[in-house]
């Protein structure tokens, strides 16, 4: 207990200094004189431990003295634009329509400075970290009040005091941070890919969120069910995920090294920390590595019952390298789970023992239990809300916690080699990732599953904790609380023992039962042969429409403005196993239309586009579209009207529009030069119009081209310069889509075009995503079927 109070000291120390600056000039005559008391005293415990937690209390005080509050940036804040030349030194956060980069400051103005600057540039092209990039644009200071949140103080704790939006951005160099991080981070990124190429979405962004901590690609919807079941602390790498992953590879280590020499221990204890490094060494990953190596050493050398001191000690660790931490929602959940986890799981193991349910329950139920209540003030506090379906969830979801880390580790590395033999085992994965999803979706849309209480005091937080602090003391009077308590992983290992005993049966029949399920999920996601599907997806603002030939093949066309939706979508709308597009075409290259497309021919094997090539145009994201079309060698036809492309079973696509020679001058030459499909199985046709304006569109009327269609996709998202009077009669539709985003600030669609559609058709024939979500149209050449997601 010694390590613990002194740690305390030190940590309490920083809170002091945090609200009462100390004068170095008398700081440190009160160190030494309380160092000279323990010294002299150093037979009397007391004394000496009281003279050194005070000078640590004050050590504390005066680290924290040490922290900068501001940079040579902020006095360029204000001062109109500038050029900043600085390297990312964090790997970048991208979003759907934008990236965030940490930049450290080299260069101002071509004068030497020092600071970090936070910038919010567009999605692509893509940086890495470790880029030498140059930024102009207006320094500003963060906002003090963000939708009630102190977006500034926040920034300040992580040593950013300045921000930059939508600069001009140029890569001057690459390869500027330190080698090994960066062959860390080259190698995390690269397993990323490989999990999201491997697996359908969302269980591809969920297995990087989970594996490696990569959360940003992982569906907003998705994430929020998380939070509502009140299981998101299952998608932070944690001391639950470092006590898994050190129970497997201890497991694993004693039965290949044994337990007479330390290399089992060795071997665990570097790979531990090389996963921690993969992870990306956050704060909660870095507090979970130091824990759980405290604890391998604690049981290396046989004493196991250590874990408070461990977890102060990594307290003290952490707050001396970044005092700021200290006031970081993240350090503090990870910290009070994990004290959770040391002081209340022991007893709930104890109790569940009795009821002889299998180690593996037990251990999950109280694993969670234990946390749930450790940090259920600290989440009522920061977010307003406190989840009642927390624990149930929990324990349902953990249980496929352990194959998923295992399988989507050997999907990410083998996907490295051999991405058909990743995708083989990604079935597998999906399996067990596909369940966890379920589990959260399912309990989250609950009535009542989460409660919003709005803000509470922290006189509220700090009762909880004293309460729970002082029925911890009285469980410590009759039998001191550490001889009960249990490392994390050793019941992990007593699991493993008692299952190794009923090996031979389990591998058998625990095999058999996944084929089983995967059997019937495949017959049950197979689309139906021998007929055509339209489907138009939701993706907000923008296009994105699968087509599924009878004869099995998938043709993309567009992919939206956001990545993110259109990879869902596809996840949704494909079979867990199809990771190949046969044909993707882009109409135009405009960002609603090309922007999810780059991430399409990232993740899925895309064997042919097609697109208007060699329209005047350019973008970063349409060049970022080009260039991994070169990356990866991908097949490419210039769509010109009179293109007939055979689908198989009597259904083909005509590409109506451009013509050999693009439409000059219009009012928008993009839009007017778009693809323009016509789809066709039987006597059901489906004409999709782009974004084609009146005169892209009168044009086609003029040409005779053979427009009659009963479904129509209404162009321009229902934009007033679309759909003009004399189009709409050469395709005399029966039915309209608009693929169109909710409370868009366009005004789509117009109500001018839905007048003009309701008089020809009737307002039941017009969907709409954003109130029908997802609309798929389905037909045998004789009839038409329509399902919407809502």
């Amino acid at each position: 207990m010694v390590l613990v109070y002194l740690s305390l000291a030190f940590v309490v120390g920083i809170y002091f200094g945090s609200q009462f600056p100390l004068p170095l000039a008398i700081a440190l005559p009160i160190i030494a004189v309380a160092l000279l008391i323990a010294l002299l005293w150093r037979k009397n415990r007391p004394l000496l431990l009281g003279g050194i937690c005070i000078a640590l209390f004050l050590c504390g005080a005066l680290r924290y003295g040490a922290v900068p509050t501001g940079d040579a940036l902020q006095s360029y804040i204000g001062k109109g634009t500038v050029a900043i030349t600085g390297v990312v030194v964090e790997e970048p956060e991208p979003r759907d329509s934008s990236t965030k980069l940490i930049l450290s400051a080299r260069e101002i103005n071509g004068e030497e400075v020092s600071g970090t600057v936070l910038v919010r540039t567009t999605r692509y092209p893509v940086h890495e970290y470790g880029d030498l990039l140059k930024v102009t644009g207006e320094l500003e200071e963060p906002p003090e009040d963000l939708d009630g949140f102190d977006y500034r103080a926040y920034l300040a704790r992580q040593g950013i005091y300045s921000t930059m939006y939508y600069p001009d951005v140029e890569r001057e160099g690459s390869g500027q941070g330190p080698q090994p991080l960066q062959a860390i981070y080259s190698f995390r990124h690269r397993m990323g890919e490989a999990l999201g190429t491997s697996l359908s979405e969302p269980q591809g962004s969920l297995a990087q969120g989970i594996l490696l901590g990569l959360r940003h690609n992982i569906p907003t919807s998705l994430y929020q069910d998380f939070q509502n079941s009140g299981t998101a602390h299952i998608l932070a790498i944690s001391g639950l995920h470092m006590a898994i992953v050190a129970g497997i590879l201890l497991s694993v280590a004693v039965w290949l090294f044994g337990r007479r020499r330390p290399t089992y221990f060795l071997v665990t204890l570097g790979v531990l920390w090389g996963y921690a490094l993969l992870a990306g060494m956050s704060p909660s990953v870095m507090r979970a590595a130091i824990m759980v190596s405290l604890f391998l050493f604690g049981a290396y050398l046989g004493r196991q019952r250590s874990g408070i001191t461990a977890l102060a000690f990594a307290a003290a660790i952490m707050v001396a390298i970044n005092p700021q931490i200290l006031w970081q929602v993240s350090f503090q959940l990870s910290f009070a789970a994990v004290l959770g986890l040391i002081l209340l799981t022991p007893t709930f193991q104890k109790w569940l023992g009795r009821t002889r349910a299998p180690n593996i329950v037990v251990d999950s139920f109280a694993y969670s239990l234990g946390a749930i209540l450790a940090t259920l003030p600290l989440v009522a506090y920061y977010f307003g809300y406190v989840s009642l379906v927390g624990l149930p969830a929990t324990f349902l979801a953990l249980l496929a916690l352990p194959a998923i880390i295992v399988l989507s580790a050997l999907v990410g590395l083998i996907g490295l080699l051999s991405m058909p033999v990743a995708q083989v085992i990604g079935w597998v994965d999906w399996l067990f990732l596909k369940y966890m999803a379920t589990v959260v979706q399912g309990f989250a849309a609950l009535p009542w599953s989460s409660m919003e209480i709005g803000g509470i005091d922290t006189y509220w937080v700090w009762l909880y904790y004293g309460i729970f602090g002082g029925a911890i003391w009285l469980g410590t009077r009759r039998k001191r609380l550490f001889s009960s308590i249990k490392v994390g992983f050793g019941g992990a290992s007593g699991s493993l023992s008692s299952l190794s005993r009923k090996m031979p049966i389990k591998w058998v029949l625990i095999p058999l039962l996944i084929i089983a399920i995967l059997i019937w999920a495949a017959v049950a996601v197979a689309p139906e042969s021998g007929k055509l599907s339209v489907s138009f997806l939701n993706v907000g603002e923008g296009d994105a429409i699968l087509i599924t030939a009878p004869s099995g093949q998938h043709i993309l066309v567009d992919g939206g403005p956001s990545p993110e939706k259109v990879c869902l979508e596809l996840g949704e709308a494909l079979p867990f196993w199809e990771r190949t597009i046969d044909l993707v075409v882009l109409t135009h290259a405009h960002d609603d239309h090309v922007t999810g497309l780059v991430e399409v021919l990232r993740r899925y094997e895309v064997n042919q586009v097609l697109y208007p090539e060699g329209i005047d145009y350019t973008s970063n994201t349409y060049s970022e579209w080009l260039s991994v079309i070169e990356e990866k060698g991908i097949a490419c036809i210039r769509a010109q009207a009179g293109q007939v492309i055979d689908l198989g079973g009597g259904a083909t696509i005509e590409v109506l529009h451009p013509p050999v020679e693009f439409l000059d001058g219009t009012d928008s030459d993009i839009d007017n030069n778009g693809v323009g499909l016509r789809i066709a199985m039987g006597e059901v046709s489906f004409l999709l119009a782009a974004d084609l304006q009146q005169e892209g569109e009168l044009y086609l009327v003029y040409e005779r081209v053979e427009l009659r269609s009963t479904v129509l996709k209404v162009g321009h998202h229902g934009s007033s310069t679309s759909t003009s009077l004399s189009f709409l009669a050469a395709i005399d539709p029966q039915v309209a889509a608009i693929s169109v985003g909710e409370d868009n600030p366009f005004g789509h669609p117009s109500d001018e075009v839905i007048a003009r559609l309701t008089e020809s058709l009737g307002q039941d024939r017009i969907y709409l995503t954003s109130e029908r979500g997802t609309i798929t149209f389905t037909t045998n050449g004789e009839r038409l079927w329509v399902e919407t997601e809502k």
